[in-house]
């Protein structure tokens, strides 16, 4: 039974609950892309659909509008799909569950796909109508915005008219995106030797992190468990022969990551009788407690709900990295930067650089012990950006370990002269009596890359109200969704020339 059918839009809301159905996270976009080609097909609207499963919808203008410039109408299909610790759902083969809350939409126990699906809700609605006036529109949703913008960076444009862009991947109301930061991926491989040992098996787990999008909350300093794990694992190595066996944490490099569960392997010495006369275990739990305390003390104001558990078991035999190299990995992890590394001198507020220690992979295969690590970097400033990952780069090499960079975007330069800018200031101002704010952010967008292939492109992006994305707590406004519909509507309707 559709859990939206009631709420206003109607049109908006009935796509957005149709596409929620359709699993999306990032690499998993063919069933979405194919459901967009055939909403075009049904419709018989002029569609493109390319190799990386990129749609572009066409749609000519509505009488009156014959000469009016197109519009291009930009977001993505993909989502980050992320899920609570203990909620068991296949997000790679199931839908969401939306709920309603008030004046919210969210997702039970996972995300909830608003970043950007809403901006395929929007089109959808647009393009299905025969009764909204509006110029010859341009639909594009691109693929995998959220794991580097491939879709976007691979695009061809060539069959489109339009030179100006409304891209609809913002997540605040009345805020209007005129820049954004740039940004790359960083990937890191440390391997080790294995050896078998017997001992007491740590179980670690960090979590009860508030996380979120590690380009529009980076500022506000919230804990990264994987960099609270290295901390940790440094500090156990420092004064104990450890084996790191097994670690886990983040899900997403663009996600500050909130949760990092760990195995670590702890060398004890068992008498004749098999009874353990050694008991690291014990002075490695004191630590931990120390541990546990100065780093809860430390987060109080930003993540209150921080907490570290850990357990044992003893008398376990299985295979970890060798003291040398655990310590060696916990030397690296805990040499990695991580957060704001520097603020705008000209935009008060504004992050001009930093990194997100997004993801933290462990695997043990014939003998060797794997850690992959990926980091996201952002900055508006390209030397920056490229001084950054020099940085990181040199700290591999110091430690060994080699690293792979992909997925690299160009930042957003804001234009001073924008047409399509001052039309969208002017229509706000009449529709609200205020002036919307205008802004560059520190997070990603693909205007960059679109602009990079139509040079002339003057663009723009918005939203409705969201919090919390790439997060199990997100949540997209009802009335704000109506409110960006109805001025995009207007928008529209004030394109004749």
């Amino acid at each position: 039974m559709a859990v939206l059918e009631n709420l206003e839009p109607r049109e908006v809301f009935s796509f957005f609950e149709e596409i929620s159905s359709i699993p999306r996270g990032s690499g998993n976009v063919s069933r979405i892309s194919n459901y967009l080609v055939k909403f075009a097909e049904q419709r018989g609207l002029e569609y493109y659909q390319d190799e990386l499963k990129n749609v572009i919808i066409i749609k000519e203008a509505t009488q009156g509008y014959e000469y009016a410039q197109p519009v291009i109408l930009q977001g993505h299909m993909d989502m980050v799909a992320v899920k609570k610790p203990d909620c068991n759902m296949d997000l790679k083969m199931e839908g969401l569950r939306l709920g309603v809350d008030g004046d919210l939409i969210y997702a039970e126990n996972t995300s909830l796909g608003g970043d950007d699906g809403i901006a395929i809700a929007y089109a959808l609605a647009l393009l299905d109508s025969d009764s909204i006036p509006h110029p010859r529109l341009e639909v594009v949703i691109t693929v995998d915005e959220e794991v580097g913008m491939e879709g976007a960076r691979e695009i061809d444009l060539s069959m489109l008219h339009g030179t100006r862009m409304v891209n609809l991947d913002s997540e605040e109301e009345g805020i209007f995106t005129v820049g954004c930061a740039g940004g790359v991926r960083v990937d890191f491989q440390f391997s080790g030797k294995t050896e078998e040992v017997k001992g007491s098996l740590l179980k670690l787990k960090i979590g009860g992190l508030q996380g979120g999008h590690s380009g529009a909350e980076i500022h506000k300093e919230r804990g990264n468990s994987n960099q609270i794990f290295g901390r940790i694992l440094e500090e156990i190595t420092k004064g104990y022969p450890a084996r790191l066996m097994e670690v886990k944490g983040g899900l997403a490099d663009n996600a500050i990551p909130r949760e990092t569960t760990a195995k670590i392997l702890v060398a004890e010495e068992y008498g004749s009788d098999g009874r353990q006369i050694s008991y690291r275990k014990d002075a490695i739990a004191e630590l931990l407690k120390s541990l546990y305390q100065t780093i809860k003390d430390e987060l109080a104001v930003r993540d209150p709900d921080f907490f570290m558990e850990w357990s044992y078991e003893d008398q376990v035999t299985d295979t970890a990295l060798n003291p040398a190299d655990t310590r060696r990995a916990a030397l690296f992890l805990c040499a990695l930067p991580n957060g704001v590394q520097a603020m705008s001198p000209d935009i008060p507020g504004l992050v001009e650089t930093s990194l997100n220690f997004g993801i933290l992979r462990s695997k043990r295969v014939l003998g060797e012990g794997y850690l992959g690590i990926t980091i996201s970097v952002r900055s508006s400033v390209e030397s920056e950006k490229a001084a950054l990952v020099r940085r990181l780069h040199a700290i591999g090499k110091l430690a060994g370990v080699p690293c792979k960079i992909r997925g690299e975007y160009p930042g957003w330069k804001y234009r001073a002269k924008s047409p399509l800018r001052d039309r969208m200031i002017r229509l706000y101002e009449e529709m609200y009596g205020t002036q919307p704010e205008v802004v560059a952010i520190h997070a990603g967008l693909e205007c960059g890359l679109f602009m990079s292939k139509i040079p002339e492109l003057d663009c723009v992006s918005i939203g409705p109200n969201m919090q919390n994305i790439h997060t199990t707590e997100e949540t997209l406004s009802i009335s704000s969704t109506e409110r960006v519909w109805v001025y995009l509507l207007d928008l529209l309707a004030s394109m004749k020339d």
